[in-house]
This record gives C-alpha cells, sequence and structure tokens, in this order.
C-alpha cells in the first residue's frame, strides 16, 4: 500500500490480520522544487502492483496479467487482419510485439521514472528516513496552513534536508554516514522548533485580538502573576533623560550616595524554567520590585547589599537586568564585594512560588533570554535554518526585549504597583 505525500511518497505493507505496521519498507523522495515530471514519475511509481499469474502453481514464471489479456486480444486481432488480407508479415511481429511490450516495457518506465526521484529500503534506513520524514511532513503541513514566508522557507529547506539524507542513505552505509545524519536530522529539529514558536506566537496574537495590545491576561513573554487584572495602557514613564539602551546607564563617583537612590525601580533575572502548573506557560525570566531585595527571607546583608548597588543613579521605574549589574561590576569580578546574587535570586524566586512578594512571571523565548544573561554591550548569535545563515543579535535587540517587558509591566504597575513583601529590612544608608 502506498501513501502519497506532498515529498514523496511511503510504502507499506500491511499484515494479514490488518494491524498498522510500524516501519515503511520503502520511502520514496521528490527532489526540492520538484517539476510536473518528477511529480508524474512519483504518480506511476506508486501505482497499483501488477497482477500476475503464474504458469503452474508451483512455477517461478509469471506474467501480467495485462500481458496476458494483451496476448488474447492480439491473437484475435490478428485473426481478423489476416481474415481481411493483410499480409502475415505484418500481423505476426505485432501480434507477438504486443503482450511482449506490455510484459516487460512497464520495468523499463520504473527504471526511467526512479531517476527523478530517491528511494530508500531496508529497515536502518527506512527508520532513519522515517523520522526525518515526520517532522518534514508538520513542516509542510505548518506552511500549507499559512501564507508566512517564514514557514514557507522552513518547508523548502526541509525538503533540501530530506533529499539529502536520502542521497546518502542510497549510497552509504547508515554506519559510516551516521555523523552527516545526526547532523541533517539536528538542523530538522531546529526547523520543526523555530516553525513550532511561530505557529505559538501567531495563536497567541490571535487569541489577544490585536498584536499591539499587550495588556491582555497572557502575551508572547508570559502569563501575568496572579492577583493581576488587566488594566488600560498607560503613558509613556520614564523621562526625556532615559538612555536609549535601557537597562544600563554610565554611573560617575558623584552618583554614589543617597541623594541619587531611585527605590522605584526593578530587577529583571533570569533562572532554571519551572511551570507554574494548570497548563501556564513555562516560566524562565522574573522581575521583582528592587525592595523585594530588602526582605528578611532573602540572603542578607547580600540582598541589602545588591539593592543599594540596584538603587543607586537609576532613572524612575527603570528595569535593570541582573547582567547589567554584572557589567557594571567589571563582568563579574566586583561580585564577590557585593554579595552572593545566584542564592538572593534562587531566595526571590521562592518569594515569588509562596506568594510573599508580587513578581511578573515571563516565559521569554531563547534569544530574548539569552539577550537579557548577556551585557548591555555584548552579542548573541544563532543558526536560523530556515535561512541557512548565522544571525547576531546585540544591544539593539536587547533594548527592544526590555522595552517588551516594560510595556507588560507598565499595564500591571497602572493601578497596582509590585508588592515587595513585608517586613522588609532597611536599606543601607550611605554617609555622604
Amino acid at each position: 500500500m502506498y501513501e502519497r505525500t506532498g515529498w514523496g511518497w511511503l510504502a507499506w505493507t500491511v499484515p494479514a490480520d490488518g494491524t498498522l505496521p510500524e516501519r515503511p519498507r520503502q520511502i520514496g523522495v521528490l527532489p526540492p522544487g520538484a517539476a510536473m515530471t518528477q511529480r508524474l514519475a512519483v504518480r506511476w511509481l506508486t501505482r497499483r502492483p501488477a497482477t500476475r499469474i503464474a504458469l503452474a502453481p508451483a512455477s517461478p514464471v509469471s506474467f501480467r496479467l495485462s500481458a496476458v489479456a494483451m496476448g488474447i486480444i492480439s491473437l484475435f486481432a490478428a485473426m481478423f487482419a489476416l481474415g481481411r488480407g493483410i499480409p502475415a508479415d505484418l500481423v505476426l511481429p505485432a501480434m507477438l510485439l504486443a503482450p511482449l511490450l506490455t510484459e516487460h516495457l512497464p520495468d523499463r518506465l520504473d527504471d526511467q521514472a526512479g531517476e527523478h526521484v530517491r528511494s530508500v529500503e531496508g529497515d536502518a534506513a527506512c527508520h532513519y528516513l522515517q523520522r526525518l520524514a515526520a517532522l518534514h511532513t508538520y513542516l509542510v503541513k505548518a506552511a500549507a496552513d499559512s501564507d508566512r514566508y517564514e514557514l514557507h522557507r522552513s518547508a523548502e529547506v526541509g525538503q533540501n534536508l530530506l533529499w539529502d539524507a536520502a542521497g546518502l542513505l542510497l549510497t552509504e552505509d547508515t554506519r559510516l554516514a551516521s555523523a552527516q545524519l545526526i547532523d541533517r536530522e539536528r538542523l530538522m529539529l531546529q526547523l520543526a522548533d523555530q516553525v513550532a514558536q511561530t505557529l505559538e506566537r501567531t495563536r497567541t496574537e490571535a487569541r489577544s485580538g490585536e498584536a499591539n495590545q499587550p495588556c491582555g491576561h497572557e502575551g508572547p513573554l508570559g502569563p501575568l502573576p496572579p492577583g493581576f487584572e488587566p488594566a488600560a495602557r498607560p503613558g509613556p514613564r520614564r523621562s526625556p533623560g532615559t538612555s536609549p539602551l535601557k537597562g544600563y546607564r554610565t554611573r560617575t563617583q558623584a552618583e554614589s550616595d543617597d541623594s541619587v537612590r531611585t527605590t522605584d525601580v526593578y530587577l529583571l533575572f533570569a533562572h532554571e524554567a519551572y511551570c507554574p502548573g494548570d497548563g501556564a506557560q513555562e516560566i524562565n525570566t522574573t522581575l521583582v520590585a528592587a525592595d523585594s531585595l530588602l526582605h528578611p527571607h532573602v540572603l542578607q546583608p547580600d540582598g541589602a547589599q545588591i539593592h543599594d548597588r540596584l538603587t543607586q543613579g537609576r532613572q524612575p521605574s527603570e528595569i535593570i537586568p541582573l547582567s547589567t549589574l554584572t557589567h557594571e561590576l567589571n563582568g563579574g569580578p566586583g561580585w564577590p564585594a557585593v554579595g552572593d546574587w545566584e542564592k538572593v535570586t534562587t531566595d526571590l524566586v521562592q518569594l515569588v512560588h509562596t506568594g510573599e512578594c508580587d513578581a511578573l512571571s515571563l516565559g521569554l523565548p531563547e534569544i530574548a533570554r539569552a539577550l537579557i544573561i548577556t551585557g548591555p554591550y555584548n552579542h548573541v548569535s544563532a543558526f536560523d535554518a530556515a535561512a541557512d545563515e548565522f544571525i547576531t543579535y546585540g544591544p539593539k535587540e536587547r533594548a527592544a526585549v526590555l522595552a517588551e517587558v516594560d510595556m507588560f509591566l507598565a499595564c500591571l504597575v497602572a493601578e497596582q504597583d509590585l508588592w515587595p513583601g513585608q517586613g522588609l529590612l532597611p536599606p543601607l544608608f550611605r554617609q555622604a
């Protein structure tokens, strides 16, 4: 039984009991950008198998049913032609040639059609190519249901990977070509992951009604924390002097006293992902009010010292990623003199879990999360399988991520600011 697909076909051997087989016996793949000739070749190769008639029950010799039928028809046609006076030297060769062509011509056409495609047989080869074909089928289906360019481009690249893998399996042993096959499967998995993220973003935008309305209960950055209702989007909260590279400002020695302390700021940090339950989105980044660092259940005095560093020389309502503090501390060597940031952020996540402080819980995409983890002037490179190239993200994209987080935060605090918790310790006091 043949199963035709947009990228080729699968041939299945169905057992007598009618149960579905786990693995196809043959997988055929069309070349990328297949023309009508290649698609007609697939139609020919996946036609219904010919019925054969054996000369005897135990005889290995058999003929196509169509060849036997043609032989009978040509015999009666020859008798009719001879009766009409047509010369026998014309009638007899035609009578013999017709059933021979019917018997052997399909095999020659099979060979010609096989040159336009790549078909793989054998348990090991089919087992591998079936996994790859399942991923590619997902890409093709996603592209068929959408007009987005990136989905169609992913399907095109997937067809190239499937075609290359079929060529490797035809020319080399699976063990010898394992490294190259693994590379292609890894690329196909990356494509499938990118397509899944694109579809999820599309569904999220459809649920929210409009992509430019971020004040709903949930958006691409993750759900709002429990206890907060969406509010009307407020106006800009930043002063005209805010740096365009949000989350980092050059600090001078004159800004290190209490006169420039700004407590209305927020700490943004990434952490090990967790699922809050009830089918909610996975959380991998958290934003808390700066004063949550003064909570008695946070490691002290480390939390207070980080709070002191976080609130010096900032703009009101500024979002400061933890990596920005790392950058300001000479890339990390200055942390021991300030505090144990790993223990402090772990305690903060625990506070959020137990409801002892408010937070904006985010499920950032992989690239956005990487930009938050890196410093304000660092770059992140990622391989885009759809475009077959490496893409570099830097300060501009990091600022865009922070701007999107700020929009969600603005919706959250328009009516009620983040609660830092109870029993807070006093902040450190610096003498002028």
